[in-house]
């Protein structure tokens, strides 16, 4: 057993409070990872809102890198003292969606926490990872060993936002050379789906957002267009920018208004993907004729279709070469302690990636 110190989400909407847990060591297939960068995603804070339910106490943070301390029976893909990037995407590889390469939507239900306060009260571990934390315990498919030069922050970046957005249009809406590419959102998601869309080879690539500072840094990652979600019909201007309709649409926003004219900017045969997440129960309409009599199709993307240890080197790869933009993406640098800082900062809008490092 090992106390870490962690930011505990008590309360729903309440600021998370740092304490005193803890964290059992690694059974058979686990991977004890001390972590130097976890990033700050929007799925944390509607977790920690209460948008999605669950239970509490839990400990949030899922984009996460560090250092291997300690291994379990059985692992043999990593070795203590790797430097390995965290995801939330842990798969038995066994069940019928992971046997066909599909992990992101592993059948097998999650394994019990490995983490509790000091009177033995279970403390959920949230989406597999806990990574508000000084320490973590994963399952050893959650992870992928990556070179000792890449940055911490760059690292956790590749767990979640940067694999999320671009296996968006290059796995889930598998695009191809030369077609045309919208991406709703301008946001940490949306940056990378617009990267996505340039290395995949896109003609061009519209970025809408409601910030004009964000549509100029889109253009810094690849966008050709950049069109104001506040005008009067955004897909009209992004269909003049184009020539055409869309072959794709990846909505990276959890935005109701987005998902609704979404499919308003595809050509015939368009894809929207469907990447953002709105809180349960909310409700979006469609004429479905108009899909219907244009051949277009609704695709949901959960993290990505990635398959990490095939999709994370390459990006790797890539950010070494200078190819895809990582350090660019982060825009604030915090410690544990002012995790509520960094979440407000966050809940503004204008953060690409804000990144507590430990």
């Amino acid at each position: 057993m090992t106390t870490i110190k962690a930011a505990v989400c008590t309360e729903f909407g309440a600021p998370l409070q740092i304490e005193n847990l803890t964290l059992r060591a690694p059974e058979a297939g686990e991977v004890e990872v001390t972590l130097e960068a976890v990033a700050i995603c929007h799925s944390d804070i509607s977790f920690a809102d209460g948008g999605w339910g669950g239970d509490l106490p839990a400990v949030y943070g899922h984009e996460a890198a560090g250092r291997v301390t300690h291994v379990g029976a059985g692992v043999k893909q990593v070795k203590q003292g790797d430097r390995v990037v965290v995801t939330l995407i842990r798969a038995c590889g066994t069940c019928p969606n992971c046997s066909t390469g599909k992990p992101t939507t592993c059948e097998s239900p999650s394994a019990a926490s490995p983490i509790t306060r000091a009177d033995g009260t279970p403390v959920v571990q949230a989406m597999n990872c806990g990574a508000f934390a000084e320490k973590v315990v994963v399952d050893q498919s959650q992870i992928v060993a990556l070179p000792d030069d890449m940055p911490a922050e760059a690292v956790a970046l590749l767990a979640c936002g940067v694999i999320t957005g671009i296996g968006a249009v290059v796995n889930a809406g598998r695009l191809q050379a030369g077609e045309d590419v919208v991406v709703i959102g301008a946001g940490g998601v949306g940056l990378n789906a617009i990267q996505g869309a340039r290395i995949a080879g896109a003609r061009r690539i519209v970025a809408v957002d409601m910030s004009e500072e964000k549509l100029e840094i889109a253009k810094e990652f690849g966008a050709t267009h950049g069109i104001l979600a506040t005008s009067k019909a955004p897909w009209k201007d992004a269909i003049k920018a184009l020539g055409r309709g869309a072959d794709i649409v990846a909505v990276t926003v959890g935005a109701i208004p987005a998902y609704e004219s979404a499919m308003r900017y595809l050509g015939y045969g368009g894809r929207m993907v469907m990447v953002g997440m709105p809180h349960t129960g909310a409700m979006a309409q469609y004429e479905p004729v108009v899909p219907a009599f244009m051949s277009q199709h609704m695709i949901g993307s959960k993290m990505g279709d990635v398959v990490i240890s095939r999709d994370i080197p390459w990006m790797a790869d890539l950010y070494k070469q200078g190819r895809l933009k990582l350090d660019e993406l982060v825009s604030g640098r915090w410690t544990l302690e002012q995790i509520n800082e960094a979440i407000a900062d966050t809940k503004t809008g204008g953060a690409r990636r804000n990144v507590i490092l430990f």
